[in-house]
């Protein structure tokens, strides 16, 4: 698995910028270097990563498919025994290859399956997921060779200990929010000792989104260190993440920013640096999408096990937090 991969969801899951948008922007991340494309059913950009992987392999700047790797996601309305295997061919349709390189589980629940032209997600249709039954079908899709590799994302330690429980083919990853502000040690460690591939989406924070932390870039201590370092903002998240060992997802279709957030291997952090970033005050985004009163979980705490800082405890319970 490439260590930086280039993420494709938006803040409107693909929606405002259009298909043929992501497609541009994915032909430019191809053109600066970029090898690994993290994309999902739910963020209505599958079919212009395979439509921008084609015109690549096309026009020779890849030699085949094979070059590239591709992670995708089961949405919670498909992860349902009986309803994985379908969703993966569905996602394998809409990108035009015949496997994906990483097939997660995109969240640690399940929705009741809505009618079509319903909205993405009904809070009040979100349902416990029966882990077992839906792994059990990822591994299948895997044996089948339609995945490359199976894992899951936001997934908490005991959640991932749960689904070990009883794995006859352990995840090969599991995609959280990581940052300066949401370091992941614990998580980190865990996946460590299981061989579990941490990786990372929002980098960056997650400004107007509600699955991340919306503090760091204008954080006053990550400005500080940016300019001694005569990088941006991003370049010290990116290098902070990438050194930690995991895979880091990063998300920008600005050209410049493309190029600038890859210029993180000629340059060190300082021992002073990481100290003050390991400082800053935790907390991740709300994920508030994901909990309701009628819910397998009703607070964020529970979706994350009680794996969240007292301080974004307090946060969460004033509404500050996002």
């Amino acid at each position: 698995m490439p260590r930086i991969g280039f993420g494709t969801a938006t803040a409107t899951l693909g929606q405002a910028e259009g298909h043929a948008g992501v497609t541009e922007a994915v032909l430019r991340a191809i053109d600066a270097g970029y090898r690994h494309f993290d994309t999902a059913a739910a963020y209505n950009t599958e079919t212009a990563v395979g439509d921008a992987v084609a015109q690549a392999v096309r026009a020779g700047t890849v030699a085949s498919r094979d070059e590239i790797y591709v992670t995708s996601k089961l949405w919670i309305a498909d992860a349902h025994p009986g309803r994985v295997l379908p969703a993966l061919q569905r996602t394998l349709q809409n990108l035009q290859m015949e496997y994906v390189d990483l097939y997660l589980i995109h969240f640690p629940l399940s929705m009741r399956p809505l009618p079509k032209g319903a909205p993405l997600m009904v809070k009040e249709e979100l349902v416990a997921m029966d882990m077992e039954g839906v792994w059990k079908e990822m591994e299948e899709c895997q044996t089948r060779g339609l995945a490359k590799a199976i894992g899951v994302s936001n997934f908490s330690c005991k959640k991932l200990e749960h689904l070990l429980s009883f794995a006859r083919i352990p995840p090969a990853a599991n995609q959280v929010e990581v940052h300066p502000y949401c370091r992941q040690n614990k998580l980190r460690e865990f996946c460590k000792a299981k061989g579990i591939q941490l990786c990372a989406y929002s980098p960056l924070g997650g400004k107007g989104t509600p699955w991340a932390n919306d503090s760091v870039m204008d954080s006053p201590i990550l400005k500080q260190i940016s300019k001694e370092r005569g990088k941006t903002i991003a370049q010290v998240c990116i290098s902070w993440v990438y050194k930690q060992g995991d895979v880091v997802i990063i998300k920008s279709f600005n050209e410049r920013r493309m190029q600038e957030n890859l210029d993180i291997f000629d340059w060190e952090l300082s021992d002073n640096d990481r100290h003050k970033i390991s400082d800053l005050p935790e907390s991740r985004g709300n994920c508030d999408f994901m909990v309701h009163e009628s819910g397998p979980y009703r607070t964020v705490d529970e979706f994350w096990d009680g794996e969240i800082t007292a301080g974004q405890r307090n946060q969460v319970a004033v509404g500050t937090n996002n």
